[in-house]
């Protein structure tokens, strides 16, 4: 039960605003049709893996929420920089705040 409260705030608080800021950064970088798939992929392959970290390790999610959600943890520390869909996305991100490293 812990875990799917967990699971719940990440995609609530974590997931949703992740998709929300990547859009509003390719809508920014007037991104082309390929690089909007690309990121829509990366998410599609990220979330399930931050559900699932969170259900396994609910300290982990309840300290990402709180680092995302105060701006702490940036959102292009959540995504794989090995998922070649996320690269590009990864660019925009880290060029809007300077970080990058991952979780």
């Amino acid at each position: 039960m812990l875990s799917d409260i967990a699971a719940w705030f990440i995609t609530l608080f974590v997931v949703d605003p992740l998709q929300a800021e990547m859009r509003e950064q390719l809508d920014r970088a007037n991104a082309s049709t390929e690089i909007i798939q690309q990121s829509q992929r990366c998410v599609a392959s990220q979330a399930p893996q931050l559900l699932n970290r969170a259900g396994e390790d609910p300290a982990w999610a309840i300290a990402t929420v709180v680092g995302f959600t105060f701006g702490w943890t940036s959102p292009a520390q959540l995504l794989d920089k090995g998922d070649p869909n996320c690269a590009a996305v990864l660019g925009l991100l880290q060029g809007r705040d300077g970080e990058g490293s991952e979780v």
